[in-house]
């Protein structure tokens, strides 16, 4: 079992469209998936079909309370191997209700320990922001996937990333590791984006794929109906890109 947390400090940049459709693909492969979503917008439950105001519990209430992660879990009723431990806007004020608590940034690893052992791999999907929920996340996972988007200020908050992830080496998690760096939004007619990918590659060397996310309406749109790619359009060229990148993901474990 493999827990990665899918993180960029910039909101923006395909995070939890690359998380879902991840997840998604590796799930239609026959691995047993588990998505868990401590981003208060809770876009990955939303994209994946969950109604939010229906749940009774969610990543709150483990967060928060004695409640564990498999109480929370819900079966994806897309796709068979997947589930989801979803979010809700009352994750806002977890940060604050955890702040007294002692061992507060392992909270969300000791609540994965009790169900690892049901999955072939965990993703978490992470706030644009590097508060609490962030930072339990960076300490229950083995290593860290970066969307970076294709455009000017791409690099800009990479600096301040990478000094995040070292911080938590230090001190929380000193077995976490780059998983990889994917390139989004990405336009090869355009200088810009064969730009960063040149800088990023320069930066990162190896761990970026060479599988790139480009530009994609049918990809921006496929949320908003709650389908993972493959379910809304699976001859688009983003569903072929995200097709691409998990075989890319598989073939580097």
């Amino acid at each position: 079992m493999k827990t990665i947390c899918v993180f960029n400090q910039k909101g923006g940049v395909g995070k939890t469209t690359t998380n879902i459709n991840l997840c998604s693909y590796l799930a239609m492969l026959g691995y047993k998936v588990l998505t868990i979503d401590i981003d208060p917008q809770g876009n990955t439950t939303s994209g994946l079909g969950l109604d939010k105001r229906s749940l009774e519990l969610s990543m709150y209430d483990v967060i928060t309370s004695n409640v564990s992660l498999s109480e929370v879990i819900v079966h994806s009723d897309l796709i068979s191997n997947l589930y989801i431990a979803p979010s809700t806007m009352e994750l806002a004020g977890a940060e604050v209700e955890v702040i007294g608590k002692e061992n507060r940034e392992r909270i969300l690893k000791e609540k994965i320990e009790e169900v690892s052992d049901e999955f072939d791999f965990i993703f978490i999907d992470c706030p644009p922001s590097l508060g609490v929920l962030t930072i339990n996340a960076l300490s229950a996972s083995n290593s860290v996937l970066i969307p970076i988007q294709c455009e000017f200020y791409a690099l800009e908050g990479v600096g301040q990333l990478i000094n995040t992830i070292k911080l938590v080496t230090k001190s929380l998690n000193t077995k976490l590791d780059i998983e990889g760096v994917i390139m989004t939004m990405y336009d090869y007619r355009t200088n810009l984006s064969n730009e960063v990918y040149r800088e990023v590659k320069e930066f990162f060397k190896d761990k970026v794929y060479e599988n790139t996310i480009p530009r994609n309406i049918r990809l921006a749109e496929s949320p908003s109906f709650g389908l993972p790619i493959m379910l809304y359009d699976e001859k688009c060229k983003g569903a072929e890109a995200y097709s691409k990148l998990t075989k890319e993901f598989l073939k580097r474990q």
